[in-house]
């Protein structure tokens, strides 16, 4: 019996081996002819996006090296050669429709595709054949530069549509910065870790019903983006220090950071802040 058993395992174990690199075969001939398949469905349906993207793959190259498949190889030319140049097309379109609706919207823009620029803190990314637009993190699945100028303002009338005193903000900061600095048993002027900050500075945003019922809807949000645009239109603005004399400065480095916006405009990583003595 034992035998019989032994016997009969190892003519199955024999067997597979055998058959698996003819399934192989089997496996790669089928992923050829599927990639065939998809190409006269798109092209049924004027899909130039998805036929541009099979058509630059790898199972694509291997076709057109099919024995069985040569006479494909001249099809699939033509159809990369104008699903690429609809693409291109596309593309032109949509960056001149973008920027005409932008400029509907009166909202600057600056196209440097695949990315864009609207206000300082507002940029995004047009992922063309995903045909996905992120928009300061946040992924809109579409590349309709309607939805997409819709989605900026969205995120413009968060940031830059609000009430905005230069000095409250900066007065802000420096409270905060004080209660830090005491907190932490360091002298005023050192830099404090900007990530710690943060984090006191929202902190300090809340109310006294939050800290009594800290339950989700009471608290108030204070997000990287609004605290990035705050800073540039505190700079912008030119008000000079705090109402005490105090003046903002700011250490670029990457050891804790944040990404924030500069007196210069540019987004920097920003692991420092402290705030010093102005002089008479």
């Amino acid at each position: 019996m034992a035998n019989r058993e032994a016997f009969l395992e190892g003519i199955q174990e024999e067997l597979a081996e055998v058959l698996k690199p003819y399934q192989q075969r089997l496996s790669r001939r089928q992923r050829l002819a599927d990639l065939v398949q998809q190409c006269i469905h798109c092209a049924g349906r004027d899909d130039f996006f998805q036929l541009d993207e099979l058509l630059r793959s790898k199972v694509a190259e291997e076709v057109e090296k099919e024995a069985g498949l040569k006479d494909s190889a001249a099809h699939l030319a033509k159809l990369r050669q104008y699903a690429a140049a609809q693409v291109e097309r596309y593309r032109l379109e949509l960056i001149e429709d973008l920027r005409v609706r932008a400029a509907e919207a009166e909202l600057p823009i600056e196209i440097d595709f695949p990315r864009f620029y609207v206000l300082k803190g507002i940029e995004g990314s047009i992922d063309f054949h995903g045909r996905q637009t992120v928009v300061n993190r946040k992924t809109i699945k579409s590349v309709d530069p309607r939805r997409i100028i819709a989605a900026v303002r969205k995120v413009k009338q968060q940031l830059y549509d609000r009430p905005y005193d230069p000095r409250a903000f900066i007065d802000g900061l420096y409270q905060t910065y004080a209660a830090l600095v005491e907190k932490e048993g360091v002298s005023p002027g050192d830099p404090v870790p900007m990530q710690r900050f943060y984090l006191e500075h929202v902190i300090s945003l809340q109310s006294k019903a939050f800290f009594q019922d800290m339950d989700k809807g009471r608290f108030k949000g204070y997000g990287l983006d609004q605290f990035a645009v705050d800073l540039w239109r505190y700079f912008q603005a030119g008000t000079g220090g705090t109402a005490k004399g105090r003046a903002l400065q700011l250490r670029p480095g990457r050891n804790q950071a944040l990404w924030l916006i500069d007196g210069d405009g540019e987004r920097r990583q920003i692991t420092a802040i402290s705030f010093h003595q102005q002089r008479a």
